[in-house]
């Protein structure tokens, strides 16, 4: 890939536009606020928004609506067990996203200055703040670094193997294909931690990611391909999955970037 992508013309990683949400999750977003304000009124510090619905691309029924919640202190167990509760109950009310999804920590947890790097970038580069004190704000942009890379992505062999466990224990075929969209883009954008260390560019799209590992990889071209047929945008068909085939290339390619670190 020739030209640098990814990045503004100082060289920073890029942040998301704050343009208006997409009036058809506007329901589900005024929602979740409404909780922010009333049983969670007390946990909370602040709270994000990322992904597709964030960036506003998603697609009504097929994405996801992913959130960050800053606790104002460490959750107790019968705290998380709310927070659990809340997100399943929102899930439940909006079928115009496919799941909800809460990233979870805590102010002192992700104000730590050994977490800059994950939490710290993670706020300021792709989060937009829709409730609380805009822990962003507070943090200067970052450039395209192996140590961001690693630091976000540091957990993809448990993740990875997380997935394959439940795909090799599940009946339901909506499930499955479900698990293996999500571990293939777990897998994809994990691939940014082998990124070369003088690397300007920062991927932004899982073809950016690809097309960057694949210019290091490029024996791994066709591995590469095959997770991304899988992790497909929504809307678009993916192949089905044979699970004892799919689980074996999960774990083959996992093994493969460990022993690649």
């Amino acid at each position: 890939m020739a030209e640098t992508i990814g990045v503004d013309a100082n060289g920073y990683i890029r942040t998301i536009a704050h343009a208006p949400l997409q009036a058809a999750f506007l329901t589900v977003v005024d929602d979740l606020r409404s909780m922010l304000i009333g049983s969670l009124v007390h946990r909370v510090d602040s709270a994000y928004l990322y992904g597709s619905v964030a960036r506003g691309d998603a697609v009504p029924g097929r994405s996801d609506l992913d959130v960050v919640l800053v606790l104002a202190g460490k959750p107790a167990l019968q705290e998380d067990l709310d927070i659990e509760a809340a997100r399943r109950a929102l899930e439940s009310r909006h079928p115009e996203v496919l799941k909800v999804d809460f990233d979870v920590g805590f102010l002192e947890e992700v104000q730590a200055p050994e977490n800059l790097h994950r939490w710290g970038f993670w706020l300021k580069h792709h989060c937009r703040c829709i409730h609380g004190h805009d822990l962003a704000r507070d943090l200067a942009p970052f450039r395209p670094s192996r140590k961001i890379a690693r630091a976000v992505n540091g957990d993809f062999s448990d993740v990875l193997d997380g997935y394959a466990r439940r795909i090799g224990t599940e009946s339901d075929a909506a499930a499955i294909a479900r698990f293996a969209r999500e571990a293939s883009r777990k897998l994809i954008r994990a691939t940014n931690m082998l990124r070369p260390v003088a690397s300007t560019s920062w991927p932004e799209s899982l073809e950016d990611h690809i097309a960057l590992f694949v210019e290091t990889y490029p024996q791994m071209a066709q591995q590469a391909a095959f997770f991304h047929s899988f992790a497909a945008p929504p809307g678009n068909e993916p192949p089905q999955v044979v699970t004892t085939d799919f689980i074996d290339r999960v774990r083959a390619f996992s093994a493969w970037m460990q022993q690649e670190l």
